[in-house]
């Protein structure tokens, strides 16, 4: 079944394909019909995956490779430079070009109803529980992830009646959606050299809500509610529509009964850890029963839930101590993620911190440096770069230089050495970043 807003197409050519939204998204259209090809810088899960739904990936980027040259539409990611050859090429045989917004855009217009989950944190896991929701209740869905869900990986579907998908703040991206449904789970600063200060972000972020049929705002954030008048969910604030209460934690897995306008309609019991997550489920709650769901359906699926990848992830054990990974790459989200690690860490806990690219170290170095200090054990990783060239302005260096001169390594084998000389039974190393320290940390556990 094509896409009609893409059914004079028959060969759709991706740039930047390994990326999780990306490969979600070519996924999508290869079992819609198309021939989809496309190109990334490195192998890696995703190149590997996509080759399981018949899309051809090559490695490096070639201007004259025949895949690009025979497409008949071309989508490109915002991560990848105006000069990359395959974009240039593009534009020179004037074909058609969609960024990955413009075509999440397209494909979410094909569905009856549509579910986006916009904020600075938790998106991916919001989305996740909305998925297992509707997998549930049993209704047609599509998924496209931001992420790796335990069970559902970055794309997962079953029919085209309903549509989840993030809609991230990047470039302003979240404005190409005009959902059935929007989630705004918080904000707080981000991506800001897209942005004329916190002002346009605010405003970027009502335009949204506005663009959405019905837009729940989280109400135990304050800049949230200061939006406007929106359906709410919350913990603290006694007003919210949807409200968590009767909190339980066990082990940093939370239960609580989820109020709908004062009145208690159901128990939730989430697999997931953090108090964070409450917010999530609340939010995939709040957003699903919209349409009439019942609230014992919603709940087990959320209940169903167990982890998405890299989300406070144990990867393995060294001498009784505990490997976890987690995405946070920004203070707000390395405060939280710390508070849960602090909580279950039976010794000392390690950390060890990658910032994710120049410009957001740069911006918020003043959060980072008050997230960081109060840890005993840090070392500071170097930086995922991403899109970006150098600045040492917003370096790691600077920022473990700025924190008093902490450890800083830019080679494995001084963090496994670090790692070996210290960690002992019952310690929590934590690895944070959004960038390849995931994989460093694989690597590192296997050493060991």
């Amino acid at each position: 079944m094509f896409v009609k807003g893409l059914k004079t197409y028959k060969k759709i050519y991706f740039i930047g394909v390994g990326g999780v939204s990306m490969s979600a998204l070519a996924k999508f259209l290869s079992l819609s019909g198309y021939e989809v090809s496309g190109s990334d810088g490195v192998r890696g899960e995703q190149t590997e995956a996509l080759a399981f739904y018949g899309v051809r990936v090559r490695i490096g980027e070639d201007g004259e490779n025949a895949d690009l040259l025979a497409s008949d539409a071309v989508v490109y990611t915002d991560a990848i430079p105006a000069e990359h050859k395959e974009l240039v090429k593009a534009r020179m045989l004037r074909k058609p070009l969609y960024s990955r917004a413009e075509l999440l855009r397209i494909v979410s217009e094909d569905f009856s109803q549509v579910i986006a989950v916009a904020g600075s944190h938790g998106k991916t896991t919001c989305t996740s529980m909305c998925a297992h929701i509707l997998k549930y209740i049993g209704v047609p869905f599509t998924a496209h992830i931001g992420g790796e869900d335990a069970a559902f990986g970055n794309f997962y579907s079953t029919g085209r009646e309903y549509f989840v998908t993030e809609a991230c703040e990047y470039k302003k991206n979240l404005l190409k959606l005009a959902p059935s449904v929007g989630i705004l789970l918080n904000i707080d600063k981000d991506h800001m050299e897209c942005y004329d200060g916190e002002a346009d972000l605010r405003d970027c972020f009502l335009q949204y809500c506005n663009s959405a049929k019905t837009a729940f705002v989280c109400a135990d954030d304050k800049k949230c509610l200061a939006l406007g008048d929106f359906p709410s969910f919350g913990i603290d604030n006694a007003f919210a529509d949807y409200r968590a209460t009767g909190l339980r934690a066990n082990g940093e897995r939370y239960s609580f009964t989820v109020e709908e306008y004062g009145k208690p309609l159901c128990r939730v019991k989430l697999s997931a850890i953090g108090r964070c997550n409450v917010y999530n489920a609340l939010a995939a709650f709040a957003a699903v029963r919209s349409f009439g769901f019942p609230e014992k359906e919603i709940a087990k699926g959320l209940e169903n839930f167990t982890a998405v990848k890299r989300r406070f992830e144990k990867i393995g054990v060294f001498r009784g101590a505990s490997f976890i990974c987690d995405y946070a790459h920004h203070p707000r989200e390395i405060m939280s993620t710390l508070l849960t690690a602090e909580s279950v860490c039976r010794g000392e806990l390690y950390v060890v911190f990658q910032p994710h690219t120049y410009s957001r170290t740069k911006l918020l170095m003043p959060e980072f440096i008050t997230a960081l200090r109060p840890i005993k054990n840090l070392m500071i990783y170097k930086t995922f770069p991403a899109r970006e060239k150098y600045d040492e302005a917003g370096s790691a260096e600077r920022l473990a230089k700025e924190l008093g001169g902490r450890l800083y390594t830019e080679n494995l084998t001084m963090l496994k050495t670090w790692l070996q000389k210290t960690v002992k039974e019952g310690d929590t190393v934590l690895f944070l970043g959004a960038g390849d320290i995931y994989y460093a940390a694989q690597y590192i556990l296997k050493e060991l």
